[in-house]
């Protein structure tokens, strides 16, 4: 290589990322470049397109966790090249899998704890539908073993989010979702015995709706279904989606009964990534007992290198996640898990009372009684000036991401807004949440958007109806 060659490569290195011939022209969008490009210019351009994302810890309206310690960061590098089903390649991975999942069942009060079965999963979403699909191989067993059809399973819920009506559709299964009435925006024992027969392959209670956040009453429900048994003999199971209460009562309720301490629950799902402040990624599901898992939905290859059993819906998927699970379980412990999360229910409860204190607003949840979290509409009476749908968007002028919406049947005209407080969203942050709240109050107050009447086309002011 010529001298002027070696200085020209030697300036380019030294050049400013910004002062490059790569970024002085727009990179392709929707087709391959034709040629390589350093890779300081690609990350560069990857990054600042990022940018434009919103910013993750101000993102009030999601459930999963966007703040992780540095130790949680070093192993998700360390773990990229894992993959999780091989477990003939990654024995060690799959051991710390298999520990993650015994120390679930026992956090959830399993009778077997050490000899039970569960999985991972690429979140609470799959792990439902694992729950689903063993309920309604259980049903038709017993079915076929009675000489009756299998043509008509239904599923018992309250007011789910989109991964149960998914489940129904992809399993050929009547969803039996319980509609909100008035004040009454959750699974009630009494709505769920008028939905059950002899077809009915489990019911769902959710602890921590995805709309109020509210925790379902899992043990009333178990024993209206105990009830139910002694006068007609349907014996119908309990399966609780746990997405993100799994992961707090047992640690901020401990009394609450709600998991295998009820013999009806069969069976468990719970998001890792939630409140279980794993990276987004991993969900788990338990079974109360073997028994309750059917051993036909378990598949079992030896390509991988040995005799491997596998029964999730996905195969191929990344190991960090679960690292980074276990990695929590051992640096929190109970108590960890217990501060957590109860400074997460104390900042909930504060932002509550001070939205409360507001005035325009009538709080529906206020972060007792369920998931640290909160919820609000518009309270009824003289118009605004705006809608919650306006707030949510004013809101974005601070980076604050806050979810407005209207509810499902039968209360589409209530809409509300809702906030999760989770780890990572300190004391600090809540005020300064309040203050810009106010500050888009005091702007609608001196701009108007709406008039009453469409407020009232919205939905913003018609909770209790």
């Amino acid at each position: 290589m010529a001298i002027h060659e070696k200085d020209t490569i030697k300036e380019q290195l030294l050049d400013d990322v910004y002062a490059s011939s790569d970024l002085s022209v727009s990179m392709p969008k929707y087709k391959f470049p034709a040629t390589e490009h350093d890779p300081r210019h690609a990350y560069q351009v990857v990054h600042d397109e990022l940018m434009l994302d919103g910013n993750s810890r101000q993102n009030l309206a999601t459930f999963c966790q966007t703040w992780a310690e540095p130790e949680v960061h070093r192993l998700m590098d360390e773990s990229m090249d894992k993959n999780m089903i091989d477990k003939d390649e990654y024995p060690q991975t799959a051991e710390i899998e298999a520990r993650c999942v015994h120390m679930l069942a026992d956090l959830w009060n399993s009778p077997d704890a050490h000899n039970t079965l569960g999985c991972s999963t690429t979140g609470s979403s799959e792990a439902a539908m694992l729950g689903g699909m063993a309920m309604k191989w259980r049903w038709r067993d017993k079915m076929k073993a009675q000489g009756k059809p299998t043509d008509k399973p239904n599923l018992i819920c309250g007011p789910v989010q989109i991964c149960w009506h998914k489940f129904a559709r992809y399993w050929d299964v009547e969803l039996r979702e319980i509609p909100m009435e008035k004040d009454r925006l959750i699974m009630t024992p009494e709505e769920v015995i008028k939905r059950c027969d002899e077809n009915t392959i489990g019911v769902v209670p959710t602890l921590g709706v995805t709309f109020t956040c509210q925790y379902e009453p899992v043990k009333e429900v178990c024993d209206a279904l105990d009830k139910l048994q002694e006068e007609t003999g349907l014996d119908i199971p309990v399966h609780v989606d746990g997405a993100s209460g799994g992961f707090l009562a047992p640690f901020v309720d401990p009394d609450l009964l709600w998991d295998f301490r009820l013999p009806r629950v069969k069976s468990i799902n719970a998001s890792g990534h939630k409140y279980g402040l794993s990276p987004l990624g991993v969900g788990w599901a338990v079974w109360r007992e073997k028994k309750y898992l059917p051993e036909d939905l378990i598949f079992r290859v030896n390509y991988l290198g040995g005799d491997m059993p596998t029964f999730a819906l996905n195969f191929s998927r990344p190991g960090g996640q679960i690292v980074a699970q276990y990695y929590n379980f051992l640096r929190l412990g109970r108590e960890g898990y217990r501060r957590l999360q109860q400074a997460c229910y104390d900042t909930a409860h504060i932002i509550a009372d001070r939205i409360a204190d507001m005035g325009p607003f009538e709080i529906i949840y206020d972060g007792r009684g369920g998931i640290p979290a909160l919820s609000w509409s518009l309270k009824e009476g003289a118009g605004h000036g705006y809608t919650l749908y306006d707030l949510s968007d004013r809101l974005r002028s601070r980076g604050w991401q806050v979810a407005a919406y209207s509810m499902p049947a039968n209360r589409q005209d209530l809409v509300i807004m809702r906030i999760l407080v989770r780890h990572g969203f300190s004391r600090d942050l809540g005020d300064l949440f309040i203050t810009d709240m106010q500050r888009c109050i005091d702007y609608f107050k001196r701009n108007p958007v709406t008039t009453p009447l469409t407020e009232q086309e919205a939905g913003g002011y018609s909770h209790g109806k």
